[in-house]
């Protein structure tokens, strides 16, 4: 049921299961996402257990879900943070949840995976491959600027994550590609879709640099389009590049 603790992965000895944890949000769509990306990446490699959670407004939390996995016999397991910069939730809220199984008992070695944004400043290309499928998907026919929207962050090294996927974008489609954010920072979408238009653009598709759909998403959709946007794609989800992005993250940790 919603909100249960996910049964364990099979028998010791065999994958490593890997648990998933996603920010969380209100909007049960976002929620839906996350369990939708680890059907996706248990359908690319068979026989992988892949178990989501969520810091916060969903159940379980990671914590929960390791002492369950150490409780049903598992020494090991992988977490791969469902974040696309390396800010706070990566740095303090999930080594905190890992702190915290273990103080309460959870014998359980946990390898801890990458985010899903760049690494070490290199952009995977299975990230670029999954914003431009939504951006396919979109629609927007032949356009001559694009626009980079993410959640925001007030932390400078994680906007700087984001402007190293702005230029790879404005690299792979040869336009050019502005970073925009929903909140802590400017400039919101709209703003820079306007200001691409008042520099002679005449058409601007927005690429979601979202892992779910939510009000942060919502709110990106409403002001670009309102700022003469052509489209904005959609939220990532569970597409085929982002599950072959998380499995790389789970090999990145070894065994």
């Amino acid at each position: 049921m919603p909100g249960a603790v996910p049964p364990a992965a099979g028998p010791p000895g065999g994958a490593d299961p890997v648990l998933l944890v996603a920010h969380g949000s209100r909007d049960p769509r976002a929620a839906e996402a996350t369990r939708a990306l680890a059907r996706a990446v248990e359908a690319a490699r068979p026989g992988l257990s892949v178990l989501p959670s969520w810091l916060d407004h969903t159940d379980p939390g990671p914590t929960e879900v390791l002492r369950s996995l150490a409780s049903a016999g598992c020494s090991r397991a992988v977490l791969v943070p469902l974040l696309l910069t390396a800010a706070y939730h990566r740095r303090v809220d999930i080594p905190a949840a890992v702190a915290a199984a273990r103080d309460a008992g959870a014998a359980l070695t946990v390898r801890l995976a990458e985010v899903l944004g760049p690494a070490d400043g290199t952009v995977d290309p299975a990230l670029l491959a999954a914003l431009d499928r939504r951006l396919a998907e979109a629609e927007p026919g032949r356009f001559d600027a694009l626009v980079l929207a993410a959640a925001g962050t007030r932390d400078a090294s994680a906007r700087a994550s984001v402007g190293r996927v702005a230029a790879a974008l404005a690299a792979r489609f040869d336009v050019p590609c502005r970073v925009a954010y929903a909140s802590a920072a400017p400039p919101a979408a709209g703003a820079a879709v306007a200001r691409l238009r008042a520099a002679g653009a005449r058409r601007v598709a927005v690429s979601a640099y979202f892992l779910a759909p939510g009000f942060f998403h919502d709110a990106v959709v409403e002001s670009s389009r309102r700022a003469g946007a052509v489209t904005v794609a959609g939220a990532l989800t569970d597409v085929p590049e982002l599950a072959e992005l998380v499995l790389r993250r789970v090999d990145a940790t070894g065994s």
